[in-house]
């Protein structure tokens, strides 16, 4: 077996956990591999080196370091190779995470397939511009929101066509059910089993009484209009990063992608027990 392992190189605490989690792999009989730029930040000299398309192509596994924008952002280059990740929490959350940097022998349990595969939905947001036609995918959310300090636009909001919503607000969040515990969850939107495969839509800081997430099915196509109010400009971001300015005369669309996202899990933690230790246990 052979495992990709990426470290977050920017973080002190996962480039020091490294060195360990090459150590059960190569106990466990497994191979790891590591691009030249990880392997020289700590001196690791174990595992194969190799670039990370090379090292993609011929993985069994991703392994990140890190927290759960380690796996948001190598998610996206494993799903499309059939590629499933495992996430090593250094982090705060690491709601994603399948072990935190003090359980690494529980990855030794993945050399004997003793691992089980969560499969994640993921959303595509077709944006078009000018007749230039951008995609991008999403495993978390597609966030659309304001400018800071402008005033609110207003968003129409349609399902295959039809017009379900009309809103001012400082914004839209439209999530998969992995990011029902991200962005979402903080705007109220309720919780959703990871498996379970819609779109959810929660406003930000809608003005009205009335405003409640709602619930798409998969197979739904969203289209997503707004209308500017004295200059109100509005942005688009993918998982939390970048920030696409949408022009009114803009066409966007958000539906289910047509890649998903495994995520390996080991031992017999289960998606609740996650949610009450590591969203509830702040607030008891």
């Amino acid at each position: 077996m052979k495992i990709f392992v990426i470290p977050c190189e920017s973080k002190e605490k996962s480039i020091a956990v490294l060195p360990s989690v090459i150590t059960v792999l190569l106990e466990a009989g497994i191979k790891p591999l590591l691009t030249e730029a990880a392997a020289e930040q700590c001196a690791e000299s174990r595992a194969e080196c190799l670039d990370a398309d090379a090292a993609i192509s011929v993985c069994d596994m991703l392994m990140t370091i890190g927290g759960d924008g380690m796996i948001l952002k190598w998610g996206k280059r494993a799903a499309p190779a059939g590629k499933p990740v495992i996430g090593i929490n250094t982090g705060r959350v690491g709601f994603m995470t399948a072990v935190d940097s003090d359980e690494l022998d529980k990855l030794k349990a993945l050399a004997d397939g003793m691992y089980t595969l969560s499969r994640r939905m993921m959303l595509t947001a077709e944006h078009t511009c000018g007749g230039e036609v951008r995609q991008l995918t999403a495993l978390n959310d597609v966030v659309l929101f304001k400018e800071s300090g402008s005033k609110l636009p207003e968003f129409e909001v349609r399902i295959n066509g039809a017009l379900v919503n009309r809103v001012r607000a400082d914004g839209l969040i439209f999530s998969t059910p992995t990011g029902s515990t991200a962005y979402a969850l903080a705007a109220g939107g309720p919780i959703i089993e990871p498996t379970v495969e819609c779109i959810q839509m929660t406003a930000l800081c809608a003005h009205t009484l009335l405003n409640r997430p709602m619930i798409f099915g998969a197979g739904d196509v969203v289209s997503v209009d707004h209308i500017p109010y004295e200059g109100s400009r509005v942005y688009m971001s993918v998982d939390g990063s970048g920030g696409t300015e949408l022009s009114p005369d803009d066409s966007l669309v958000i539906k289910r992608s047509p890649i998903h996202l495994n995520i390996a899990e080991v031992g017999v933690r289960s998606f609740f027990t996650n949610v009450g230790e590591k969203l509830m246990t702040p607030l008891k």
